[in-house]
This record gives C-alpha cells, structure tokens and sequence, in this order.
C-alpha cells in the first residue's frame, strides 16, 4: 500500500508542477524579463563608471541558454520534477499520519498534510528569506545563503512536526481545539526566536564589506564619486509583485497536490467492493 500511494504522490505532485508552472510562466515570467533588464542597465551604468575612473571593465559573459529556453524548458522541467518530488515527500508525511492523526477521512488528511507542506518547505522559510528575482543577491554569498535558506526550511519542518506531537498529547486534557492553539502559539514563539537568531542577507561579511549595512541585498540606487544617483535602485513593484507571485505559485502546487493526491488516495485505502453476480429470479411453476 505504501508503494501505491507513494507513486500517486509522485504522479500528484508531478501534475501540480505543471499546473505551477503554467502560472509562473502568465505571471512571474514578465517581472524576471524586468528585473534582468535592470540588471543589464545596472551593469552598464556600473562599467561606465569603471571606465570613467580608469578601472578594468570586465565584459559580459555569453548566455549558455536563451532566455526563451529558460523560461519554457528550464523553469518547466524544474517545477514539474520539483513537484514530483514534494509529492513524493508529501506522500511518505500522509503515510506517516494514517491512523496516527485520530479519525480524519483520507481527503481531509490529504488537504492537513497539503497544509503543512506550504507552511512548512515555504511560507515560513519565505518570512525570513523571501524569493527574489535577477538582479537581487551577490555572488559571494551564494553559498552562506543556500546554507541558511537550507537551516530556515530544517528548522521550520521540524518545528511543526513537534507542533503537531504537542497538540496530539496536549489533545486529551484540553481538547482538539485549545490543544490546537496551544501548539500553534508554541511553534509561533519558537520559529519567531529561530528567525530572529538567524542574520539578515544584508548583514552578512560581505556585504558589510563591499555594499554597507543593508538589510537585504535589494541593489540600492547607483552614485558615482561625487554622490549623484546615476541609475536608480531596484524597482519595489517589481520585487513585491515577484514575491506574491512566487507565493501564490507555491499555493497553487500543494493545493493540487492535496486535491490530486486525495481521491487517489481514497481509492487505494476504502477500494470499491467487487461487483456482485445478479442472479435471474426464479420463474414460478406453472400450474396445469
């Protein structure tokens, strides 16, 4: 059985994937094409200023990949594995929870799990190191961002996994709705203690060192030596609409996980009965 519902996760999240990619490409596609043609003016307004004062320019480097080929087949081949993937994951957390969560129905539980995937691999990593588009983030902290990205995500899933056990032992003294909330504050104090403990991108060696004492890493506006603006920071309707798209994509894909994987489910755990012969009713003697 949980072979079964593990490949239905895979087949759910895969489908998911799709559908996530499909939104990304109408809504998120436009505000990368934006935000690269920032970077590419940014990068020339940058070289000219080198030159101005007598720097090396360095040139440009060639695109391995046309933007048309990112945008149709990277991003696409990314998200529908991505989604196959959290499906799979998802699949093995609902297994996990059968029997374990108290009389849920295998949609219902199906829908929780989907829940807790969103919260959990995303929205609460998202609240402290938000997605962002080209031309925000250097290239020296890739690395010490990737690493406490990976920290944020391990810390929030395991989190709302104790979340999840407290309110389950909480649940009998309390009952299901106080236990709920009780386990929900505690995890809200203990991820916003995680969060705060965590440095901000902006505050990071680097960045001190080369670009100041920022918050985040948004490139700010560009000034040559005598401090004029000579190319603007990055544009704030670009970033936010960047983000909420890249949040509503994340919600579109566990929301069709759970919805794809439930009836999938469903028919695994409660098959249909077999369909029984229908015998002819017996003819009645005819009398002479």
């Amino acid at each position: 059985m949980e072979k079964r519902l593990i490949l239905r996760g895979v087949l759910a999240g895969a489908i998911a994937g799709l559908l996530a990619f499909v939104f990304a490409r109408i809504f998120a596609e436009p505000q990368i094409n934006k935000a690269i043609d920032y970077e590419s003016g940014r990068d020339a307004a940058q070289n000219a200023l080198d030159k101005a004062a007598g720097l090396p320019v360095s040139p440009a480097g060639p695109d391995l990949f046309s933007r048309t080929v990112q945008a149709d087949v990277g991003i696409g081949v990314g998200l529908i594995l991505f989604g196959a993937a959290m499906g799979a994951i998802f699949a093995v957390v609902y297994t996990v929870c059968l029997g374990r969560v108290g009389n849920v129905r295998p949609r219902t539980l199906a829908l929780l799990v989907a829940g807790g995937g969103f919260l959990g691999f995303y929205l609460v990593p998202f609240v402290k190191y938000p997605a962002n588009p080209p031309a925000i983030g250097h290239e020296d902290t890739i690395k010490a961002r990737t690493g406490l990205y990976l920290i944020m995500v391990v810390c929030s899933i395991t989190l709302l996994a104790l979340a999840v056990w407290l309110g389950r032992r909480l649940q009998e003294r309390f009952g299901t709705w106080n236990a709920t909330l009780l386990a929900g504050a505690a995890f809200l104090v203990v991820i916003g203690v995680v969060i705060g403990l965590l440095p901000a991108l902006g505050h990071l060696a680097t960045n001190r060192e080369q670009y100041g004492n920022h918050g985040t890493e948004t490139p700010v506006p560009l000034t040559d030596p005598h401090g004029r603006i000579v190319y603007p920071g990055f544009p704030a309707d670009v970033l936010f609409k960047f983000r909420f798209y890249s949040v509503a994509a994340q919600l579109l894909l566990w929301s069709a996980i759970g919805l794809v994987f439930g009836p999938l489910a469903e028919r695994v755990l409660s098959p249909a009965p077999a369909g029984r012969a229908v015998r002819a009713p017996r003819a009645d003697p005819v009398e002479a």
